[in-house]
């Protein structure tokens, strides 16, 4: 036999598509694990053009499932980035889309038995070691896809997940502000480091010579702009607690601007060497946490009178808005983040076997 058989379903989660597998379908030992994963999606190559990838980033994506390890928790999730051109699998952030599908995925594949109506799914993500809730639509039991509920980045509309996450300040680098202040200064320009999920950086996007407005396809063909926010991105790492990541795809860097269309802030977002079409899910908690932190530059642009008043943030994006649901308040002029949620969507688009090469791994 040539080639291995391993089950796989793909799906799209939010705004992104990937491939979902049961842990105990993959081997144990992490080197051989990531060598299966990189032959499924064709990594490397700028097109994947022999597995499954997207040739991008945002489709060329992992879910690992399978039973908790926590005890609040009814199912673990790890996430993992296949690097596109690149022999490489990131574990060093979450992805919030991908978690979009990963009730439902649990369900179909009979990890978490659903209930009639609503199931709600506590998921223990273990890249930040942090729980969330995702409500699953499932009448008569069984996963629902189809409703009214439309995302910008996606066409159509599809059953709601609204998903709330319990403990996701700081869950990489520490604390909700790494280096301790709101503000930092690297290569004369002024910063906002933060992390409620996802490790961002924040800066006017004014300051690097831009609008905030342009498409994602002119950021990334100004090479001049790419190469001076990873000089920043290089310099302000180690102070987030992340150490050299030269080789992370964590911290995002994120250029903000005056919103335009009537939500709280416009976003552009490096991920961190290409240019998300929309903004990711952890990003927009991230960012929609600075626009109510006193003293950030997200704040700044934002301005919010009333910080503890606010329920629902509009994050602008190149493809439209996306909406994070805010529960804060101010204590000794800090804040503390009480809750955080948004709406999602998923659906299944194919359950299967991906083949890899018996060289690389011959299975169970």
């Amino acid at each position: 036999m040539s080639q291995t058989a391993i089950p796989c379903t793909v799906m799209r989660g939010g705004t992104s598509k990937g491939l979902y597998f049961r842990v105990c379908d993959l081997p144990a030992d992490t080197p051989t694990r990531d060598a299966v994963l990189l032959a499924a999606m064709g990594s490397p190559d700028p097109r994947q053009i022999d597995g499954l990838g997207g040739a991008h980033p945002l489709t060329s994506k992992i879910a690992v499932v399978g039973p908790p390890t926590h005890p609040g928790a009814d199912v673990d999730y790890l996430f993992l980035q296949a690097v596109v051109d690149e022999a490489r699998i990131d574990d060093g952030q979450n992805c919030g889309n991908l978690l979009a599908g990963v009730g439902a995925f649990a369900i179909e594949e009979g990890l978490f038995l659903a209930q009639h109506g609503v199931t709600n799914v506590r998921i223990n993500m273990l890249n930040t070691r942090s729980l969330a809730v995702a409500a699953i639509q499932t009448p008569g039991g069984r996963v629902r896809y189809d409703g009214d509920a439309r995302i910008d980045g996606v066409p159509g509309t599809a059953a709601p997940i609204p998903i709330d996450f319990l403990d996701v300040a700081g869950s990489t680098c520490g604390a909700l502000l790494p280096s301790g202040k709101a503000r930092d200064v690297v290569q004369g320009l002024e910063l906002t480091a933060i992390d409620n999920g996802m490790p961002v950086v924040i800066l006017r996007a004014a300051d690097l010579g831009k609008t905030g407005y342009e498409t994602p396809e002119a950021l990334e063909a100004d090479a001049d702009l790419k190469a001076r926010v990873e000089v920043i991105r290089l310099e302000i790492g180690p102070r987030m607690n992340l150490g050299d990541v030269a080789r992370k795809t964590v911290p995002k860097m994120c250029l903000v601007a005056p919103p335009r269309h009537g939500g709280a802030i416009c976003t552009r977002t490096f991920i961190p060497h290409r240019v998300h079409e929309a903004i990711g899910v952890f990003g927009a908690v991230s960012v929609a946490t600075a626009c109510v932190t006193p003293g950030s530059i997200a704040a700044e642009v934002a301005g919010i009178a009333d910080v503890e008043a606010v329920k629902d943030l509009e994050i602008e994006h190149p493809t439209g808005f996306f909406t994070v649901a805010m529960d804060v308040s101010l204590v000794d002029g800090q804040i503390q983040v009480r809750r955080s949620a948004l709406l999602r969507t998923a659906r299944r688009l194919m359950r299967g076997e991906v083949y890899v090469p018996a060289s690389v791994w011959g299975g169970t």
